[in-house]
């Protein structure tokens, strides 16, 4: 590799990556350097990505986040997917 590859490499890696979530691991279907938080907006580089819904396909910051978007979903007011008690 070369001085005049490292551009090019760097400029496919640039730039917010498009991710196809499953439930253990996550497929890179478009290179980036991050992914934004479906609840706050705020970047993820790939590299710290830890949390995740594989059914809304949705990134998050941190647990908090995620347990955030949770009870949006499945609590809140007119929630589609509440779960019934017992």
């Amino acid at each position: 590799m070369t001085d005049t590859d490292l551009p090019s490499f760097d400029r496919d890696f640039a730039g917010e990556a498009t991710l196809e979530f499953g439930d253990a691991d996550f497929m890179i279907l478009k290179p980036g350097a991050y992914v934004k938080c479906a609840v706050t907006g705020e970047k993820i580089t790939l590299n710290n990505l830890r949390y995740w819904s594989a059914e809304l396909q949705e990134a998050y910051l941190d647990a908090n986040a995620a347990t955030q978007r949770w009870r949006e979903v499945y609590q809140g007011p007119g929630a589609a997917k509440q779960q019934k008690p017992g």
